[in-house]
């Protein structure tokens, strides 16, 4: 069965490289038009936690992540009917604009040109113009050409030093046949806190409103909002097709969410919920245990090591996850994993006490970065899934693995098909649960497995 839908005009904010200032540009444009009065969508392209939340803060609409690596063309094209009903779409591309894996997976390498070229979104390329003048036009005029198909609508410049040098920047551009959409001067006060794994959390930001506002005002000053507006590529009704959802991992599912557990997908959200299935948050931060109603338990990840005195400290939640995983399945996803093992050790070299469902033990003092997407094929029925079904998800985090002794709970390989050691692990318990625990995050089901990877 297939469905027509309506797909507001829309455009897609990239750079060459990462750290250029996409997340600003994107986050002063979709506070900007939001108080023109228009109703914006943001999307994320690729996995990504963090820019979405402060996307939602900006916008007042979820942001749903696109992946070509892990999506189908018809999950990504069904994901983008969140869009109906705005007059806008903003998406933000994550690294630079053609960078992904060298193995194809589901609808592409993971490139944010390969979400921008499936759904005909021009892109504005955010240039760090900081050391060089003409010479950005070469930069520009190199990503316009480099795909067919693919629509560079113009630039925005960024750390523009003086009106001298955006004077010669524009003389580049104009000889290249570059559109130049804004020039941001070089303003630090806006510039979002980072940590190990981005930006800090929308909600760990007090003056969060106040910086967008400044976002907001920063970029309508600097940039050109109706010519950008213009560019968005309208597009006519477009045909989607049924997409299986990706199965729910119970009937009632138990989830952990607080500023340690934040990391769930809208999309997965989104197709528990369609499938009819009840989410039941609640909040280990506040010392709360699962419902005793839920059919499954599900840790997401987040950032356990930050409040890892807390966790440790929560007995209700420790002897509430504890008596559920006797005869449920109990589940965690990076973080949710390490919180389930023996112990974790903080960036300071203290050790805390984790709920010791698994026998995992890991550690922030010894930091080494794991990065990159994941295939996995679970040893035994993961919850909602069979034995053996091939998953698409990514790992990012800083942790290291002190012991990891329980049984592996799956075959898992990188993006070029080659083991990774992160297997995740699980343990049966005597009241015949299972708890589990993986370091990938899950996006979706594989359709499309490659040679190297089977």
């Amino acid at each position: 069965m297939m469905q027509a839908t309506e797909r507001p005009p829309g455009i897609l904010i990239s750079a060459p490289a990462s750290g250029t200032g996409k997340t600003t540009v994107t986050l002063g444009l979709l506070a900007a038009f939001r108080a023109q009065g228009l109703t914006v969508q943001p999307f994320k392209s690729g996995p990504d936690y963090i820019d979405p939340a402060f996307h939602a803060a900006a916008s007042g609409r979820v942001s749903v992540n696109l992946d070509s690596w892990s999506m189908t063309e018809a999950r990504i094209r069904r994901l983008t009917t969140q869009a109906q009903g705005a007059d806008l779409v903003v998406a933000e591309g994550s690294m630079g604009l053609f960078d992904g894996v060298a193995i194809a997976g589901e609808a592409g390498n993971g490139a944010s040109a390969d979400v921008a070229a499936l759904m005909g979104w021009p892109v504005i390329v955010v240039l760090d113009v900081s050391g060089q003048a003409q010479t950005a036009a070469a930069v520009a005029y190199g990503m316009a050409q480099f795909r067919k198909g693919l629509n560079v609508a113009g630039v925005i410049l960024n750390k523009v030093a003086s009106p001298r040098h955006e004077a010669l920047i524009r003389v580049g551009m104009e000889a290249a046949g570059i559109k130049v959409l804004g020039a941001l001067p070089r303003k630090a006060e806006i510039a979002l806190p980072e940590r190990h794994l981005g930006l800090v959390q929308a909600e760990e930001l007090p003056r969060l409103e106040a910086i967008l506002a400044e976002a907001a005002a920063f970029v309508s000053a600097h940039c050109d909002l109706e010519a950008i507006r213009a560019v968005a590529a309208s597009h006519a009704a477009q045909t989607v097709g049924l997409v299986p959802p990706i199965p729910a991992p119970g009937e009632r599912i138990a989830l952990a969410r607080d500023a340690a557990f934040s990391f769930v997908y809208p999309h997965l959200l989104e197709e528990w919920h369609a499938q009819g299935a009840t989410v039941l948050p609640f909040s280990p931060l506040a010392d709360e245990a699962p419902d005793p109603s839920a059919t499954v338990c599900w840790l997401p990840g987040g950032y356990p090591e930050l409040h890892a005195g807390r966790l440790s400290a929560a007995t209700t939640f420790r002897a509430g996850v504890t008596a559920f995983a006797q005869t449920r399945p109990v589940h965690g996803e990076c973080g949710g994993y390490m919180t389930l093992g023996q112990g974790l050790v903080s960036a300071d070299g203290t050790r805390h006490k984790m709920l010791g469902l698994l026998g995992l033990e890991t550690s922030f003092a010894k930091r080494r970065m794991h990065l990159g997407y994941r295939l996995a094929r679970p040893h035994l029925d993961f919850p909602g899934l069979a034995a053996g079904t091939a998953l698409r998800g990514h790992e990012f985090h800083y942790a290291s693995i002190l012991s990891q002794p329980d049984a592996p709970l799956a075959a898992v390989t990188d993006a070029n098909g080659l083991a990774v050691p992160e297997t995740g692990s699980y343990r049966m318990t005597d009241g015949g649960g299972c708890v589990s625990g993986t370091f990938f995050h899950l996006i979706a089901p594989a359709t499309v497995i490659s040679e190297s990877m089977s």
